[in-house]
């Protein structure tokens, strides 16, 4: 009997094949369907029924196997002597998924290969079984060092580091030249790689809803899932341990927060933490917490104050936001464009009673009719390209392209522009996206500046986060913020305030 089938008796069993299935389903609903693995993959996990451990390894699988994806096909293409448009698509989603298990996570090598070959029969691709073990074998036959030196041959500057790093070349492109307006080169490769890196879930404790003891357990379960962390990690090497955790955890999974209201280190399903189930705790990345508050604290609120969220979808700044107002005695309007996504933002605003109030259109609308309304504070949490968020988010280096950019950015300069028309004399505007690219952020502010310095001034953006965040959020002084996943370990959002002086 070959090794791959033995290997699959002594390891492999009906659980493993269930969690690989899962990770191959979503994988291929991303690729075909254009499917967002985020929102995705735990509806497949429950539908699975599968263990919090089967869980963790099938979701490993999957966001490993798409952050990794331009690095594995490189690979692939090498061991299989194919270019990787000659391999049916579904046998080279396959051969991802196998390729993550063997240079991403502690697989044993015969485990991998034979766990994925049957994955390759179960999905209906039998004639490519014996392809799959003989590619599989040669990927698992060198080191992660040997590959990189393959891989990248004859490469040189962002086109190496793309491939290395498995991040398309314009975008890493783009990442050096917002690390360089900082002053920043050589942080790129560790930019790089934290986006590669697994981020455990963040949660926001809504103020004056939040209480000690929904704190308390949320760190309570954090500590916990990080002692489970340490012992999956001690017991990786056992070749028996198929469901062992990445090689490549986020750095920053064990630093304090760094927003004021922040919880880190949740891993498993968050809404098994109380204060989640019951919505005193939100699932949201301290990058976006830190924005929200940014607006909300960077000055004293008065009571009757207008707030306005202007592209609120799916609504967590609003809910951060409508928190802060209520105990300021503010309102907030939530707008959002796209019917699904403020059906979200009303689940995510319900219990905040006649404070808060979403309305749907496009944000460009307001100030065109010339009706007076105007807003105290409002938040443009721009749409942008999300290259702030390829950690969280992996699909989005693959789907986003730079002719992305300039359509994005004139929409941004539309929503800036109609943000300033209703903002009232003396409030404060923030501009914020989940993207570094310079287009999208210090260009963005310089041509709204230009266009309306005369009734706008900036304000001082680092000093307001500082103040605002619990810890150092490692931002340069200046009129503008840009926070990092490699620095504090959060989305890599861009904040700019502003103030209407006329």
């Amino acid at each position: 009997m070959s090794a791959p089938d033995s290997g699959r008796r002594r390891n492999h069993g009906p659980r493993q094949t269930s969690a690989r299935r899962v990770a191959f389903d979503v994988l291929r609903a991303v690729q075909v369907d254009d499917a967002y693995a985020n929102l995705l993959l735990p509806t497949r996990i429950r539908r699975a029924g599968l263990s919090a451990r089967d869980a963790a390894f099938a979701t490993e699988l999957t966001y490993g196997s798409i952050r990794m994806l331009g690095r594995y096909d490189a690979i692939i293409a090498l061991a299989s002597g194919r270019r990787i448009d000659n391999v049916e698509s579904d046998v080279l989603d396959v051969m991802r998924l196998g390729a993550h298990q063997l240079l991403g996570m502690r697989t044993p090598t015969h485990a991998a290969v034979s766990a994925t070959v049957e994955l390759a029969r179960e999905v209906g691709a039998h004639r490519a079984t014996g392809f799959v073990n003989a590619v599989l074998r040669k990927v698992g036959a060198r080191t992660d060092d040997e590959w990189d030196a393959l891989i990248t041959e004859g490469r040189g500057g962002d086109a190496l580091l793309a491939t290395r790093w498995s991040h398309p070349t314009w975008v890493v492109s783009a990442l050096r030249d917002a690390l360089a307006a900082e002053r920043a080169r050589d942080e790129l490769a560790a930019l790089l790689a934290a986006d590669n890196a697994a981020p455990r879930v963040q949660l926001a404790a809504l103020p004056g809803l939040a209480t000690p003891e929904d704190v308390a357990a949320a760190q309570s379960h954090a500590a916990a899932a990080e002692e489970d962390h340490a012992d999956q990690r001690a017991t990786a090497a056992d070749e028996t341990v198929e469901a062992a955790p990445p090689v490549r955890p986020d750095d920053h999974e064990a630093d304090p927060p760094v927003s004021p209201v922040g919880i880190r280190g949740i891993s498993g399903d968050p809404a098994r933490v109380p204060g989640v189930s019951a919505g005193r705790l939100r699932v949201q990345d301290e990058g976006s917490q830190l924005a929200a508050l940014a607006l909300s604290r960077s000055s004293a609120v008065r009571p009757g104050e207008r707030w306005l969220d202007l592209c609120a979808g799916p609504g967590g700044k609003a809910a951060l936001l409508a928190a802060e107002a209520a105990q300021g005695g503010a309102t907030l309007v939530a707008n959002e464009l796209v019917p699904a996504r403020a059906g979200l933002v009303r689940k995510a605003l319900a219990g905040f009673g006649d404070g808060v109030t979403v309305v749907e259109g496009d944000g460009r609308r307001f100030g065109r009719d010339g009706a007076g309304v105007t807003f105290d504070r409002i938040l443009l949490d721009a749409p942008c390209t999300g290259l702030g968020a390829l950690r969280r988010r992996p699909e989005a280096r693959w789907r986003k392209q730079p002719e992305d950019v300039p359509e994005l950015a004139a929409l941004q300069a539309e929503l800036l522009d109609a943000a300033v028309r209703v903002l009232a004399p003396g409030g404060t505007l923030a501009y914020v996206t989940c993207s570094p690219h310079l287009a999208e952020t210090r260009g963005q502010v310089d041509a709204l500046m230009a266009r309306h310095g005369g009734v706008l001034e900036q304000l001082d953006t680092a000093s307001v986060v500082r103040s605002v965040a619990a810890r150092d959020p490692q931002v340069p002084d200046g009129n503008t913020a840009q926070l990092w996943p490699h620095r504090i370990g959060t989305d890599a959002m861009f904040i700019a305030l502003f103030r209407r002086t006329a």
